[in-house]
């Protein structure tokens, strides 16, 4: 089976700093990919190389075998129709009612008459549980509500790939529980491809199929979850002799307060930092809507 989505070599750098730094990465049909690592490892600036919001410097990315780095807006437009997002606050329009949100990418990019999109918007709002809430406006539902708000709108045009960024983020655990589960219908029920960028690892253990951790802009293991399952549930005897990569991914599945990740952080040199000698770290944005609500 060929990948969906494939990044080769791919290099990404901000102010001559690279944040990304030559990921290769294969993602088939069908499956839940989740990218994982710290702040500031580079899974958010990954996501948006992908989606092509940002071009690499170098490697190339394809998407439904097309190199979307030598396309133009047209083009990229094009490849985006086949694909939703879910933002992290859900990137729902105020002014518009849950029904009208879900609506809008099907009348900006189809011909189907009215009668037929307002089907298409009842069957993607019950998909998400809200059916009943269709003429709600944002302000009025919760923000798990958003959520799944934003998630009916990313399927309306019926996606081969869905990309999630921090689907969890800011929801109690049982909302979050909810998310997790449409994400696996989702996969597992219509054949979608999900690419989920998270740091919350409950979630991500329930969801993947696996999964790929970076550090530091370097892609440093792709695994079924099963391998990582195995390796957060590792003694710390067991841990001692394993590579310090092991144990720097072994620290964060478990969120442990010592390890590789804390040692590296307590060996970072603070006078050379306070006297401006270290190049200062470039942070770069989540994924953001290209339109405020």
């Amino acid at each position: 089976m060929d990948p969906i989505i494939s990044c080769q070599n791919v290099v990404k750098r901000f102010d001559g700093r690279a944040v990304l730094d030559g990921i290769n990465l294969d993602i088939y049909p069908g499956e839940t990919m989740v990218i994982m690592g710290g702040s500031g490892s580079g899974k958010s600036t990954l996501l948006r190389v992908i989606i092509g919001s940002f071009r690499p410097e170098e490697g190339k990315v394809f998407l439904f075998g097309q190199d979307i780095t030598t396309m133009d807006e047209t083009g990229l437009n094009e490849i985006r129709k086949k694909f939703g997002i879910l933002f992290q606050s859900g990137a729902l329009f105020n002014s518009m009612t849950l029904r009208e949100n879900v609506a809008l990418p099907l009348i900006e990019h189809t011909d189907l008459p009215r009668e037929i999109i307002d089907i298409q918007v009842k069957i993607k709002l019950e998909q998400v549980g809200l059916r009943e809430h269709a003429d709600k406006y944002p302000a009025q539902i919760s923000g798990g509500m958003k959520k799944r708000a934003g998630l009916a709108r990313a399927l309306a045009l019926d996606p081969r790939i869905l990309f999630y960024d921090e689907p969890s983020a800011g929801l109690d655990p049982v909302t979050s529980a909810e998310i997790d589960r449409l994400i696996v219908n989702l996969s597992r029920g219509m054949g979608v491809a999900s690419v989920v960028v998270t740091h919350e690892m409950d979630s991500a253990f329930v969801i993947a199929d696996r999964m790929a951790m970076l550090d530091k802009g370097k892609m440093i293991k792709v695994e079924k979850r099963e391998w990582y399952d195995a390796l957060r549930r590792t003694t710390a005897e067991e841990a001692a002799a394993m590579s310090v990569t092991d144990r720097l991914i072994r620290q964060f599945l478990r969120g442990d307060a010592d390890g590789p990740i804390t040692e590296r952080r307590a060996a970072t040199n603070y006078e050379e930092d306070l006297l401006g000698k270290r190049p200062p770290e470039v942070a770069t944005p989540s994924v953001e809507a290209t339109r405020a609500g």
